[in-house]
């Protein structure tokens, strides 16, 4: 057996050295070296508070210009492209986001900013403005999101309550629609005993499929293929019982029509609307946009507070399961040309088209 070459041997300690600064999550080791996800193509710092990625997937740089040349983007949560000058806050608010995700029940503004070393009102503005929500929304987006994680693993829902960090079942049952848009048990069992009823009508931009829940319209989807728009509503809730909608609720698909039809009269619609904290910040600044007028993905990204998060906002419009209704076909590229849709580019400029002519 051949003795390895001593440079091998000095690379593999590196390495070492480095995979348990990330197992660690170590601040000291910030500005020493980076590292890429290959199955994310995320890079970040070793403090990084996302979850801990397979050793095998994970790739070492000397400098942030390297992971990026390497076809790797930066991590949207320790910002490992920011300044160097910026790294101490960084490094506070990784480690405050650490803080909530480990308590067992959310932490108030109070004990996060201690914890840290700061003031709460300086801690508050400066995770705002690294992060674009405020500590309380952060913590709660983190909830939801273990609860669902702890549902969908086929949890006790309450034990997947309290794992997730509420403080009481009776607590979290009084907004559970609001998180889960159905009860615990439904959510657990995949939507099972959710009624969503659903109708498909036609427009001037073809079928159009709306679906609601209790809580409002859940779905408006656009195309050619009627069969197809159901499909897709039955992938997006595959245990939910779905019926077809009656006199009543085809006056609700007229109504979403005529907004097609008439975008100008702004139609007062109940929506359920269901995504992250982040994605319902961009559909609510979406909203805000006039019939008529345009924003670009760059426009949005600074309206929320989150300038560097360009392309998580088009993910965000991507994500819309409410065409016309949330209106991100408003949404274009800063040269002002249109991008995509996901119903369709020829239908995003007729919208545009029509709605400048009103």
């Amino acid at each position: 057996m051949s003795t390895p070459a001593p440079d091998s041997a000095t690379n593999r300690r590196a390495d070492a050295a480095r995979w348990a600064a990330i197992t660690a999550r170590d601040s000291t080791a910030d500005g020493h070296f980076f590292y890429g996800v290959t199955t994310t193509g995320v890079y970040c710092r070793p403090s990084c508070p996302s979850r801990a990625a397979r050793r095998e997937n994970v790739r070492f740089f000397t400098d942030g210009a390297a992971a990026a040349a390497a076809g790797f983007r930066a991590c949207k949560r320790c910002r490992p492209d920011l300044p160097a000058s910026t790294n101490a806050n960084v490094a506070v608010v990784a480690a405050a986001c650490r803080f909530i995700e480990t308590a067992d029940t959310a932490p108030g503004l109070d004990a996060i900013a201690a914890h840290v070393g700061f003031s709460p009102s300086h801690f508050h503005r400066l995770f705002k403005r690294l992060t674009g929500l405020t500590p309380r929304q952060y913590a709660a987006a983190h909830r939801e999101q273990r609860l669902r994680q702890e549902l969908r693993g086929g949890a006790p829902v309450t034990r997947a309550i309290f794992e997730a960090g509420y403080g009481s079942s009776g607590r979290f049952y009084e907004q559970a629609d609001a998180v889960l848009g159905m009860t615990p048990g439904d959510f657990r069992a995949g939507g099972t005993n959710t009624a969503i009823r659903f109708a498909v009508g036609q427009s001037s931009l073809g079928a159009i499929l709306v679906a609601a829940s209790q809580r409002g319209i859940c779905a408006i989807y656009l195309g050619d293929d009627p069969e197809a728009l159901t499909h897709e509503l039955q992938d997006r809730f595959p245990h939910a019982e779905l019926v077809g909608g009656d006199r009543d609720f085809e006056q609700l698909v007229a109504r979403v029509v005529g907004l097609v039809e008439s975008p100008e009269t702004g139609a007062d619609l109940p929506l359920d609307i269901r995504g992250t904290a982040f994605q319902q910040r961009v559909w609510e600044a979406l909203r805000a946009i006039p019939p008529g007028e345009t924003a670009s993905y760059t426009d949005i990204a600074a309206r929320i507070g989150r300038p560097k998060s360009v392309r998580a906002v088009a993910g965000a419009c991507a994500a819309n399961q409410l065409a016309v209704a949330i209106p991100c076909h408003r949404v274009v590229r800063s040269d002002g040309n249109l991008s995509g849709y996901r119903w369709g580019v020829d239908r995003k400029r007729k919208l545009l088209t029509r709605e400048r002519r009103t």
